[in-house]
């Protein structure tokens, strides 16, 4: 019996290895050309990866350079550094440069600068994050501009949901502040605090923000000249 059994296991084993056989006689060139996709493939992907990473490394050696070019007051060569990466760089360093280029445009030509990040904040390639923070850039710039109602109509929209919606309540706030409407820059003030989320900064701020409306308006009085005495008499 132990015998027929190691007969009929020797015949599988035999009859597996040959249709192991024929199956690589059949499909050997098929199976030879996928091995090879898939090793160039991994190779293709390592190399793109090494690529990318010697992209990135240059990218921040020249952003480090254009940043190093705008503290030294050459705004000119910053600027041209700052452009060949917004059109030639890795698109994470594209997006920064570009934020920054237009930060830089803002010191010397603040409406040209806001219309730079007006345009950041139109782009649909950009994520909400980044689109946001661009309206906010713009808002601010323009709050000391010509046109501030613009830019609170921007700030009121970040005001509601946005991750930058602390900040644009307090400039809310300090412009009602500014124009002297206690109860406006009150009800902005109080999202602020009723927010979770506030930044503990922010909060402490808010003090001293409540303290100034809570005094309200003070009204500056022109003290009236006291009346002349009168000339000493003359002693003869």
């Amino acid at each position: 019996m132990a015998e027929n059994n190691e007969f009929i296991r020797e015949v599988d084993e035999e009859y597996r290895r040959e249709r192991i056989l024929q199956v690589w006689r059949r499909y050997s060139s098929v199976i030879i050309a996928v091995v090879v996709l898939v090793v160039a493939g991994v190779a293709g992907w390592r190399y793109w990866q090494a690529q990318q990473l010697a992209a990135a490394e240059a990218a921040s050696v020249r952003y480090d350079e254009a940043n190093h070019l705008a503290r030294d007051g050459k705004v000119t060569e910053a600027d041209k550094v700052f452009t060949d990466l917004e059109t030639q760089g890795p698109a994470g360093y594209r997006v920064l440069s570009r934020f920054r280029s237009a930060a830089e445009t803002a010191k010397a030509d603040p409406a040209k600068g806001a219309t730079e990040f007006d345009a950041l904040a139109g782009d649909t390639a950009l994520g909400d994050g980044l689109r946001d923070l661009a309206r906010l850039r713009a808002a601010l710039i323009r709050m000391d501009g010509k046109t501030p109602d613009a830019a609170l109509t921007n700030l009121q929209g970040l005001a509601a949901a946005s991750p930058y919606r602390h900040t644009a309540r307090e400039m809310l706030g300090l412009a009602s502040l500014r124009k002297g409407d206690y109860d406006e820059a009150s009800r902005w003030f109080d999202q602020i605090v009723a927010d979770p989320d506030t930044p503990r900064s922010l909060r402490e701020r808010i003090e001293v923000y409540a303290a100034i409306v809570a005094g309200g308006p003070v009204t500056v009085t022109e003290a009236k000249p006291e009346a002349a005495a009168p000339p000493p008499p003359t002693v003869r």
